[in-house]
């Protein structure tokens, strides 16, 4: 069997010797007779994968011990609906920063609970660029800020972390958590659906600074009240826990590669080998996103000749790289380079790139 490389934006690659030990554990785990998929997970035995996989995050991350850590079902999606009803008071202000897709998604989940300021965004330039600090309107008694740290279909990512004063700064970290180090006491909360940096689809981690967690917010079911969640150590009912165990070993396997500050140095290196490979095409392929706010992540680009994208992705997959197909909201190409993707991977791109352009340009 010849793995290809992976390029799809989630759920993504995942690491080829993470997936080796899942498949040697699937059957018999641990020697307690039974898979991991089948043990309970209030069990003696998963309950220590749970705090184990805890524990290696706070590690890899350096999450201070006055933020609580919660492993919850669903996506990114169902966590930016959970922002409003736990920290927001009904109708009160929340301003978001809209950067691309991912930003406005996040603004249609919350406005059933809050009024939901766009305080600034880059729509009406496409979506290219950040939108400058300066510029941002935000409200005063606002009940937080929030940004997408990375988009992942229009490839813009904030590589320093706003300043927003007293109002906590959430954030979806989806697409780029663990791609390098982040100060996590800047922001209020932090969460990150698992299918791309983290581990397997189905499963969302949120860091919240405890404090936080004495608002009242708003009336809710217990299922859906936070502060339930990490009083019964994110097992108020029954956990995703295969994909919890998935993440956790995805997490021994970054500490043990070098950790976030590898991973850093690793993404600079493949996106650095791809765009420069665009930006040395002569305008055969062409990335449209400011140079400052390039995503290490998602770089999406176009042909200059539209016609030959089609032909660009068929020949790429036929050439063991897969998922390149550009977002249908935007068309075009997009690389997808997590934290799993080798910088060989970054490198077999750019030579079929080149080799692309030479039978075609």
């Amino acid at each position: 069997m010849t793995r290809a490389y992976n390029f799809s934006a989630g759920p993504a690659t995942l690491p080829e010797a993470v997936l080796r030990q899942a498949q040697a554990e699937l059957l018999e785990w641990n020697g307690v007779g039974a898979s991991i998929v089948e043990i309970s997970h209030r069990s003696a035995e998963f309950i220590e994968v749970a705090a184990q996989a805890e524990s290696d995050l706070r590690t890899l991350l350096a999450i201070p011990d006055d933020y609580a850590v919660m492993f919850l079902a669903g996506g990114a999606t169902t966590q930016q609906a959970l922002l409003a009803l736990n920290f927001a008071a009904p109708g009160q202000i929340a301003d978001y920063i809209v950067s691309g897709h991912w930003g406005q998604t996040a603004i249609k989940q919350v406005r059933h609970y809050v009024t939901a300021n766009v305080a600034a965004s880059s729509e009406a330039g496409g979506f290219t660029d950040l939108p400058a600090r300066e510029h941002w309107r935000l409200s005063e008694g606002a009940a937080y800020v929030h940004i997408t740290a990375n988009e992942t279909i229009h490839g813009v990512e904030f590589r320093n972390t706003p300043d927003t004063g007293e109002v906590p700064l959430f954030a979806d970290f989806s697409s780029s958590i663990a791609s390098e180090p982040v100060d996590v006491s800047r922001y209020g909360l932090i969460y990150a659906g698992a299918q791309k940096n983290l581990g397997p689809v189905g499963v969302s981690v949120v860091i919240v600074r405890r404090d936080l967690l004495q608002r009242e917010g708003q009336p809710r079911a217990d299922i859906f009240d936070y502060r339930s969640h990490v009083a019964r150590d994110s097992m108020l009912n029954t956990p995703p826990t295969w994909n919890w165990y998935l993440a956790g070993l995805v997490f021994k396997w970054m500490l043990a590669e070098g950790g976030v500050e590898e991973f850093a140095r690793r993404n600079a290196a493949k996106s650095a080998l791809v765009y420069q490979a665009i930006d040395d095409s002569g305008g055969f392929y062409r990335n449209e996103v400011a140079a400052a706010a390039r995503s290490r992540m998602n770089i999406p680009f176009f042909l200059a000749d539209d016609t030959l994208t089609a032909r660009f992705v068929s020949q790429s997959r036929e050439a063991g790289l897969l998922a390149l197909k550009g977002h249908k909201a935007v068309g075009g190409i997009r690389a997808s380079l997590y934290n799993a993707m080798p910088v060989a991977g970054a490198q077999a791109l750019v030579d079929f790139m080149r080799d692309f352009q030479q039978r075609h340009g």
